[in-house]
């Protein structure tokens, strides 16, 4: 019925602005009063032009490119393995020959999906 509707703009956009406005107050607050609360400690150490810090190592994402190049001496082996290993994750789909495509005839693969959704 019509008196059971709220109508949107009034509320809900005043709701919005309030929620924004708070979590603007909050993050100012942490960067205006404690800048170094969320920093990383090594920053703090201070630089040593003579000596490479011993636990250099990069993201999260490019570990595996990390991994390959430092597993293979050689610099051109190294940059040739980590292109290898790309391609082959762009090569493997038009490797794929099985003529039914779908999920249904593989409850294996079925089961680990479903496995991993849950």
């Amino acid at each position: 019925s019509g008196g059971d509707k709220v109508p949107f703009h009034p509320y809900f956009s005043y709701k919005d602005l309030l929620g924004f406005a708070v979590l603007l107050v909050v993050l100012a607050t942490i960067a205006l009063f404690t800048p170094n609360l969320l920093g990383d400690p090594d920053n703090f150490t201070p630089a040593n032009p003579l000596v490479t810090p011993p636990h250099i190592k990069p993201e999260w994402y490019f570990l595996f490119a990390y991994a390959i190049l430092r597993s293979i001496p050689d610099k051109l082996g190294g940059v040739l393995a980590l292109l290898a290993s790309i391609l082959v994750l762009l090569v493997v789909p038009f490797l794929h020959t099985c003529k039914l495509r779908g999920l249904t005839f593989r409850p294996l693969s079925q089961f680990l999906f479903w496995a991993l959704i849950a």
